[in-house]
């Protein structure tokens, strides 16, 4: 028996993360260039010793590959994995767009301050393809739009009123007194 969509419960959360290969790809150039540098030894007569390539790739592997790179959308915010975690509240997001970065194409979340947040997942590029990643940016854009509040209000970017009088030093973002 099959569910209808209209009678299908929404989630609470959505997480997008890097997929496997994108995980991967980063530390596979050190680990190709530590196993050519030990058959360059070995070929120079020093024995060839594994134990001191995985020594030395087994953490730089587990560093970039085990990172939990991505957003996290949930019903009042998207929380943003890099380095550091952030949430951001769906009211104080102004617009989300996708853009290219060196020959990736990334999403990226504009908030009312004037700040922007270059998500690390989802991405799509030359060497790290994503084959869902449209549908994943329009489901963050989709999510945003169910969520930012009956209260939101656009915010006009900097430089957006060209025949009005020249802006202040006041936040540019900030609604109007």
């Amino acid at each position: 028996m099959e569910q209808s969509q209209a009678g299908a419960i929404p989630p609470e959360r959505i997480r997008y993360r890097l997929t496997r290969l994108q995980r991967v790809l980063p530390a596979l150039p050190s680990i190709v260039i530590l196993m050519a540098l030990q058959v360059l030894f070995w070929l120079d007569g020093d024995p060839f010793d594994p134990v001191v390539v995985s020594v030395v790739t087994l953490p730089l592997v587990m560093l970039i590959t085990w990172r939990p790179f991505g957003v996290t959308l949930t019903q009042s915010a998207a929380i943003v994995h890099n380095f550091r975690h952030r949430t951001i509240p769906w009211s104080n997001v102004q617009a989300i767009r996708m853009e290219s970065f060196f020959g990736t194409r990334t999403v990226v979340i504009y908030e009312a301050g004037g700040r922007r947040t270059r998500l690390r997942a989802p991405n799509t590029g030359f060497l790290s393809w994503d084959r869902r990643f449209e549908e994943k940016f329009h489901t963050i854009g989709r999510w945003w739009m169910d969520h930012r509040g009956p209260y939101w209000a656009p915010v006009p970017p900097p430089g957006a009123q060209w025949g009005g009088p020249p802006a202040s030093d006041r936040n540019p973002y900030a609604p109007p007194a």
